[in-house]
């Protein structure tokens, strides 16, 4: 039996996956790969197949999936597609760790059955926090699983606590945010805003869904609602600064008024290794941080009119029941319909205000009332848009 531990990759194809690819090719005596997973990029699915032999690889989307088919079973790798094969795959591939990084609401059902069948989570998926938080934690915690976060802010914060011997040492947790490539726009120049200047984040490369919703902020409204959930902390004790130059990744402030920070550089290698190694460190190929090579850190407080997304994630948490979960579900879109260009980049927040508007009346304790308001949202925010 292998000493090495076992990385099921969900997203392998993504910006996420394909660092955490790296970190384990850093390692080779350390992790080996589970299983890969992919929605449609087959191309990039196909070169990490070569690379590394792999026992399971799942291609969501059928279509793609058959044109592959031979190629993938040439390797006599076992090809998992369909609505349920991230759950498949989960079941079958018999990880230690299952690295949850694909995009948007369809990483909820994969983690759920994680975390059943006992294996650790690094999560790098917002969304399934943000809509199922109570639900997945509550989970995670019947079954003694551990969910480690990817998030490079709540990786920071995870590093923070470690010095924290009781809960009640905590008084605030502050989310810093580049702020996004319009953090200086005026409310005017946010009128015109295209889809190409959206795309283009000063400080991080990132897929096309959440480089928007940094631009929008909606992903730190996101941030604030993992973190409460993670950390076990009340809205009101979670504080969100602009920090443009993106060194300190986020920071912890206890009780007697000290404040601990965690920096490096800007990029997810770093807290993608620490959640595949907790709680050992090791040394990596990396430049290290120069402190002396930046000319300042400077931090302020975001505009919310500006930026509204990041008050509706606060609305949607004052709202309580299943509202972030329609955050979540009239978020996805709204950023699909302006990508396609359906709608301009200040209508985001209209599409998931009249979807916060529509909300049902149910606890967010169960799967089916969760996917029930996923679904009714998303009808309405599609609707909604073309008003």
């Amino acid at each position: 039996m292998s000493s090495k531990k076992r990385i099921l990759l969900l997203g392998s194809t993504g910006s996420i996956g394909r660092r955490t690819i790296d970190v384990i090719s850093d390692f080779p005596d350390l992790f080996e790969i589970a299983g890969l997973a992919t929605n449609t990029n087959t191309e990039l699915l196909m070169r990490q197949l070569d690379k590394f032999k792999v026992p399971f690889v799942c291609v969501s989307d059928t279509a793609a999936a058959e044109q592959v088919r031979g190629e993938i079973e040439a390797h006599n790798t076992c090809l998992l597609t369909g609505e349920n094969a991230l759950s498949e795959l989960v079941e079958r591939a018999e990880a230690d760790i299952v690295l949850v990084a694909t995009v948007g609401f369809t990483g909820l059902r994969p983690t759920v059955r994680a975390i059943e069948c006992g294996c650790a989570i690094a999560l790098a998926n917002k969304e399934v926090l943000v809509a199922a938080g109570d639900f997945v934690m509550d989970l995670a915690q019947r079954h003694s699983v551990k969910i480690l976060p990817v998030d490079s802010e709540h990786n920071a914060i995870f590093q923070c606590l470690q010095s924290c011997t009781k809960q009640s040492d905590v008084y605030k947790l502050v989310l810093t945010a580049s702020g996004g490539p319009f953090r200086n726009y005026t409310p005017e120049q946010m009128e015109s805003i295209t889809v190409e200047q959206a795309l283009k984040h000063p400080t991080w490369n990132m897929g096309r869904k959440i480089t928007i919703d940094s631009a929008t902020m909606m992903n730190k409204g996101f941030e604030v609602i993992e973190a409460m959930h993670l950390f076990s902390v009340t809205a009101a004790q979670i504080k969100v600064l602009i920090h443009p130059q993106s060194i300190i990744h986020s920071m912890v402030t206890f009780v007697d008024g000290l404040s601990l920070a965690q920096l490096g550089r800007t990029d997810m290698y770093l807290p993608i290794q620490y959640a595949l190694t907790y709680p050992k460190r090791l040394a990596n190929p990396l430049p290290r941080l120069d402190l002396a090579m930046m000319e300042k850190l400077t931090f302020y407080k975001p505009n919310l009119k500006l930026f509204p997304c990041l008050q509706l994630a606060y609305d949607a948490i004052d709202m309580g029941g299943v509202a972030t979960v329609a955050l979540n579900a009239a978020n996805e879109v709204a950023v699909a319909q302006f990508l396609n260009r359906e709608i301009k980049f200040t209508q985001i927040a209209d599409v998931i205000r009249r979807g916060l508007e529509q909300t049902p009346d149910l606890k967010a304790d169960s799967l089916e009332n969760i996917f029930m308001t996923d679904n009714k949202i998303r009808t309405l925010a599609v609707s909604n848009s073309l008003k």
